[in-house]
């Protein structure tokens, strides 16, 4: 990997994107780069939260229109811009530490994530109108989606920056730290999410995810069986654990099995 790099430790694996010099702005190769670390965030069975971070002072600045002006295009890799905007078969847990601008697509970048922590310096904005593009990276179908469409409208038709203390506001943020204190915060969210069953996690997302699909409700409510990461929770070691552990109070020792029997 030229592009980005790649942590892993302790059932998390942190994304850093690190291009400074050009606020990390993406490029061809590494839309390839980070469409192969997702992926393999995904299949790695022990790999339970995934992180992603800028280094410097951005987080992404979106395209490197540099890069593809030199390169010709090249079509984004199988889940879409930056290998994220379209991967709507994971459930695992993404998260993104913003630690400076996330502009057009870094925004739609960070947007895509589960949950959003940010840097006070932090700053966000689909600026495209202003040099006659439309956001294409999921921005405009997630932002009204995460914080209604009068507010998300204002954003998207103004190309306006907003601050993390705005974007808190809003409501496309779940919290706001000083910039010594992001890296820590981000840890203290992980850890949060690792107490919890890696079973349940991915059925509460996949669930919370494709319920807001159904018609309704009822209608979510009905077909939440049916859903993948739903049934393999529901057959887990995980399930009858946490039960378990609580009777005997002790901590729970999670497996992450979609099968019990695996334990014979």
């Amino acid at each position: 990997m030229e592009n980005i790099r790649i942590d892993i430790a302790g059932g998390v694996t942190t994304v850093t994107l690190a291009r400074p010099a050009s606020l990390n702005a993406i490029t061809p190769d590494m839309h390839d780069e980070l469409e192969a670390a997702f992926n393999a965030f995904a299949t790695d069975p022990a790999q339970e939260i995934c992180v992603i971070t800028g280094e410097g002072r951005g987080f992404c600045a979106g395209s490197d229109l540099k890069a593809v002006a030199a390169g010709g295009h090249r079509p984004y890799p199988a889940h879409g811009y930056a290998g994220l905007i379209e991967r709507f078969d994971c459930p695992k847990p993404f998260i993104a530490a913003v630690n400076g601008v996330a502009m057009g697509g870094g925004f739609e970048l960070a947007l895509a994530c589960d949950i959003i922590i940010a840097a006070e310096s932090a700053s966000f904005a689909l600026p495209e109108p202003l040099v006659g593009a439309v956001a294409l990276g999921g921005g405009l179908h997630r932002l009204p989606r995460q914080i209604g469409m009068k507010e998300a409208l204002g954003l998207i038709l103004t190309g306006k920056r907003v601050s993390a203390a705005e974007g808190l506001r809003l409501g496309f943020i779940n919290e706001v730290v000083p910039d010594a204190d992001l890296a820590a915060t981000t840890q203290r969210w992980c850890a949060e999410i690792l107490r919890c069953s890696p079973m349940a996690i991915r059925a509460s997302k996949e669930t919370v995810v494709r319920g807001l699909e159904e018609p309704g409700l009822a209608a979510a409510m009905a077909a939440q069986a049916d859903y993948p990461a739903f049934a393999a929770w529901r057959t887990s070691a995980d399930a009858s654990e946490g039960p378990r552990a609580f009777a005997e109070k002790r901590p729970p020792r999670w497996q992450g099995r979609s099968n019990p029997d695996e334990d014979q």
